[in-house]
């Protein structure tokens, strides 16, 4: 497979082309369309993907929900095929040697220059299609997250989340993590007392 950064054919892509291209090469699947995910991500990027990665594992350690960090490969349908950053599964009967065969419960992105318009487009509709249940981006150099939460019509307007506020997993049954210390931040001041009288 040429090295490019985005590639089509009349038929589109599938899952079988997809499972014979070169092992060195990250390529993604969205309606067919087959796109390059080099070059690798920052520094930053990776210290914001592992820091949230290592506190949603100690979380749910013992429970039935099971994390994964990319590069994994998550079959959609037969010409989507992604490698988000971060997943939850919490249905094992999807979960195969190979791959993820379904839609996730929880995806996560964290924002890099060259990819955010795709996250923030083909693949918010791709996984609002797809019923992922909840879709959360992290910007890691404006300092936010954004969450979508899955509906009976789709994704909700979604909700900003400041780096002074924790993240709040829906899917999780609550699960909380300071959005700061993914992003490698100072705590916030408590806040001052009102005054009295």
């Amino acid at each position: 497979m040429p090295s490019q950064t985005a590639l089509a054919k009349p038929t589109g892509f599938t899952w079988a082309d997809y499972r014979t291209w070169r092992a060195d090469e990250r390529w993604e699947l969205i309606d067919g369309a087959a796109y390059a995910m080099a070059p690798a991500p920052s520094i930053r990027h990776q210290t914001v993907v592992g820091n949230l990665f290592a506190r949603i594992a100690e979380q749910l350690r013992g429970r039935p929900c099971r994390p994964f960090v990319a590069p994994t490969d998550v079959k959609l349908s037969e010409q989507d095929v992604v490698q988000p950053d971060i997943l939850v599964v919490c249905n094992a009967d999807i979960v195969t040697e190979t791959h993820i065969d379904g839609a996730p419960d929880l995806i996560v992105e964290v924002l890099s220059p060259g990819t955010a318009a795709r996250d923030l487009r083909q693949k918010k509709a791709l996984y609002e299609r797809a019923g992922v249940r909840e879709y959360l981006l992290i910007d890691p150099l404006e300092h936010y997250a954004l969450r979508f939460l899955l509906g009976a019509d789709g994704f909700d307007k979604g909700t900003v989340i400041a780096p002074d506020e924790p993240l709040t997993f829906a899917t999780l049954d609550g699960l909380a993590i300071p959005l700061w210390e993914i992003l490698d931040l100072p705590a916030p001041e408590p806040a001052a007392p009102a005054p009295e009288g």
